[in-house]
């Protein structure tokens, strides 16, 4: 009997568009805030690297113990408090730029911030889906979620590149302002009720909250299907950081492409994003919804070569624009094959703190790998850094494969 659709939920139909909402916005002003570090301010490689970084520090800082709050208390709240913040602290880039106060400092600061309230909401984010669908709709869920993302994901950056052509950097990111308001009021909406967690003996004080943190850190340790997925996503996560530490100075300064064409550039990159999250859940049939995990991977990580490959000029940048697109296609597939596996195999009570584990352990290597890309840029230059790039993703699905060798679905991972 097949699974209902989760589009038929009307909360989740909410959550998707406030997600869609938001993820437009973050993809508009992704493309616009690097550029106006780059372009208007004139930011070095390393101040490049350093912003990157600074999105993502906040999860190998606070990670953990935000895992462990999480599954405290209903996770909604957590998740509308986490927009509204994100929304304050973006605002204040055009009003810095209005006042002719802006500099790089104030985004690496915002980053930081903005990367706290981040830390909440996708850790509360990932434990709440299971409770507003049901946990054999959570594939499903997530399909439907990265197909909307990747919708932002096509239009946004070249919306967001031409807008920053045409009204600037700071401007655009007030789009991003609205959306996150957005996405808090359809989070508000939502009328499911979230059950309360339930209490624990002696939850209290420093030595509690440790203990809770263990807990999740030692699910993950003797699950090999999640110490893989962390170390594959790790490692994919470091490349990626340091790719994008560089990335728009190669297309900006050794392409000598303007804002709107980079924006098109990375839009036509990322198209197989939305046909990756739409087919997920039919590759995962096909392939296994285990195995799925490592096969995206490996099929599509040798493309990431084709980058630093290109040269100034359009026919040359098609190189640029396949091996972006089949990384995308490659990642997006294997994220939501990945995060539904985690949530099918760990027991709700646990969840909170497996998703702060997990995310400290992936999103720690961004802060590291946008370091090391931006040292790296300064040193090699960008199409060195992208060649050593290129080659570390190749390694990144071999502990999974490792791992799942022989597991074809994740219903041969659940007890009994």
């Amino acid at each position: 009997m097949s699974t209902p659709s989760p589009l038929r939920h009307r909360d989740f139909r909410l959550l998707l568009a406030g997600q869609a909402t938001s993820q437009f916005g973050a993809q508009i002003s992704g493309i616009a805030i690097p550029l106006l570090a780059v372009l208007t301010l004139g930011a070095s490689a390393l101040e490049a690297g350093l912003l990157a970084a600074s999105s993502t520090l906040a999860f190998a800082v606070i990670g953990l113990p935000a895992g462990a709050w999480i599954d405290r208390c209903r996770r909604r709240p957590v998740l509308i408090a986490a927009d509204l913040a994100r929304a304050l602290l973006l605002a204040t880039i055009p009003l810095a730029a209005v006042l002719g106060v802006l500099t790089v400092p104030q985004l690496i600061a915002v980053a930081l911030l903005t990367g706290v309230a981040r830390v909440f909401f996708d850790v509360g984010y990932q434990s709440y889906l299971p409770a507003v669908i049901g946990r054999d709709r959570v594939l499903a869920g997530n399909s439907a979620m990265e197909t909307v993302r990747a919708s932002g994901q096509f239009a946004g950056p070249g919306l967001g590149g031409w807008l920053t052509g045409l009204l600037g950097g700071a401007a655009v990111v007030a789009v991003q302002v609205v959306t996150f308001l957005v996405s808090a009021a359809a989070l508000a909406a939502i009328r499911t009720p979230e059950p309360a967690p339930a209490p624990v003996p002696g939850r209290v004080g420093r030595g509690r909250l440790r203990a809770e943190i263990r807990a999740g850190l030692a699910f993950v340790r003797r699950t090999p299907a999640l110490r893989a997925t962390a170390a594959a996503s790790a490692l994919s996560n470091f490349c990626f950081a340091v790719a994008a530490a560089v990335s728009v100075i190669f297309m900006a300064r050794t392409l000598d492409l303007s804002p709107a064409a980079i924006g098109l550039a990375v839009a036509a990159g990322s198209a197989t994003v939305l046909a990756g999250a739409a087919a997920t859940p039919w590759l995962s049939r096909r392939a296994g919804s285990a195995r799925i995990c490592w096969l995206a991977l490996a099929v599509t990580g040798p493309f990431g070569l084709l980058v630093p490959l290109a040269e100034p000029g359009w026919t040359a940048i098609a190189f640029l624009v396949a091996g972006l697109g089949a990384g995308e296609l490659g990642q997006i597939v294997y994220a939501i094959a990945s995060v539904s596996l985690r949530q099918q195999i760990t027991p709700d009570e646990l969840l909170g703190r497996v998703n702060a584990t997990m995310r400290v352990l992936i999103m720690g290597a961004f802060p590291l790998g946008g370091v090391v890309g931006g040292l790296l840029g300064e040193l090699a230059g960008p199409r060195a850094t992208l060649w050593v790039c290129g080659a570390l993703t190749l390694l990144a699905p071999l502990p999974l494969w490792w791992a799942l060798r022989g597991v074809r679905d994740v219903e041969q991972l659940l007890p009994g």
